[in-house]
Order: structure tokens, then sequence, then C-alpha cells
């Protein structure tokens, strides 16, 4: 869900005020702009950083993507396709096609562990003493499920 439009103090928001308009923690800002993720456009003479007012939907980019369930690094790479339009938009769809097979892979997996778990279970009477217990024992004796 996209944050809402950002008014801030001043016009570059620090990194308090951003933290709160995003909803994160600033520990979390610090964190992206340490994996380059987003970066401060200065600092005050005290060591405050200062962002950019656009930080504000660099971070919903950053939201949107990590519920597609691109993992940062990923995002890092999109930010920087995004950041380059002349680029080739071959190189998303490459990054897209990519967390599409993770993502049939962890289903295929699922669906082999939800196979194992309900040949477990159909195996169990679901009463009696555990040491006849099906389940127990297929795990202790490493049976295939």
């Amino acid at each position: 869900m996209p944050l809402p439009q950002a008014r801030f103090e001043s016009s570059q928001p620090t990194i308090g005020e951003l933290a709160q308009r995003a909803q994160l923690g600033a520990e979390t800002l610090r964190y992206y702009e340490r994996l380059g993720l987003l970066a401060p456009t200065q600092r005050t003479a005290s060591g405050y950083r200062l962002y950019a007012p656009q930080a504000i939907e660099r971070l919903d980019f950053i939201r949107r993507a990590q519920a597609l369930g691109f993992s940062l690094a990923q995002i890092g790479e999109l930010l920087a396709l995004h950041a380059r339009p002349e680029a080739d938009m071959g190189a998303v769809r490459t990054l897209v096609a990519q967390r599409l097979a993770e993502i049939d892979a962890k289903m295929d997996d699922l669906q082999r562990m939800k196979k194992g778990l309900q040949t477990l279970l159909d195996a169990c009477p679901g009463h009696g003493p555990t040491a006849q217990c099906p389940i127990l024992g297929a795990l202790r004796n490493g049976e295939p499920t």
C-alpha cells in the first residue's frame, strides 16, 4: 500500500521524519543505507542525515518489491535499473523471471512437504502410546515420506 504523500517539516527530511512517515524504524533506514538502497542527500554540520523529498517514493518502491518477495539484493538491482531509464527492460524481465522460478521451486518443495505430512497423518490412528506412533517411528528411522 503506498504511503500517503510526504509532508515534511523541511524540504529535506531527517532520518527521524522519514522513518516516521514511512512507518519504519530509523535503524531500518540506516540498514538500507548500508546496503545502498537509500542514501541521504547530505548531512548537517552536526551529522544528521537529510534525505530528498522523493525518498518516500523510493521506500514505497522497496516496500512493493518486498511484497512480491524480492530480496533486498534483487531490489538493489531493480533500483539500479530504474535509475537508468536508457537501460534495456530485458534485465528487469530477467529478474522477475528468476523470482518466478524461485517461487515455483518453493511451491514444489511445499507440495512435497504437504504430501509427506499427509502420508504421516494418514498412517497415524491418533490414539495409543507414542512408542507405537508411526509418525515418530518414521522420523526416527528416516523413512521416506
